[in-house]
Parts: C-alpha cells; sequence; structure tokens
C-alpha cells in the first residue's frame, strides 16, 4: 500500500469536515480520501471491472406482460 501526504485547500477542507460531521457514523480521513480516489479513477475508466451497463432492449412486444410480476416462474419454465 502506497503512503502519501496531501495539501488541501481550505475551502475542500471545510467541505471536508462537514460531509465527516454529517455522517450517522463519522469515517476516517483516509476512507473517505479512498473512496473519492476509486471514484474519479472509476469515472475515467481505470478501475478493472468498473464498465458501464448497456441493455439492449427487446423488441417491442417480443415478451409477456406479466414477467416483471412472475419472473421466477418464466425463469423455472426456462
Amino acid at each position: 500500500m502506497k503512503r502519501a501526504t496531501v495539501t488541501i485547500s481550505d475551502e475542500i477542507e471545510t467541505n471536508l469536515d462537514a460531509y465527516i460531521r454529517r455522517q450517522e457514523v463519522a469515517p476516517a480521513l483516509t476512507a473517505v480520501v479512498q473512496a473519492a480516489l476509486q471514484e474519479f479513477l472509476a469515472r475515467r475508466g481505470f478501475v478493472a471491472g468498473a464498465r458501464k451497463l448497456r441493455i439492449t432492449p427487446a423488441e417491442k412486444g417480443s415478451g409477456a406482460k406479466d414477467a416483471s410480476a412472475h419472473h421466477d416462474r418464466y425463469l423455472a419454465e426456462g
């Protein structure tokens, strides 16, 4: 694990302190910074396995109208 010393602006410090105070259980600063970096990298495509979900819709009228309510039955018959 890499260690780093980071200097943050007064504005970021104020916002960060406000965020931590508003949490039911205050997270450690390290956890907040790691989560922020993880999200930053994921949004830019640098996190393994982080891909956008792309769903191709089926043709209109191709499925049963009650599938969302009775999905288990349809999967069992599959």
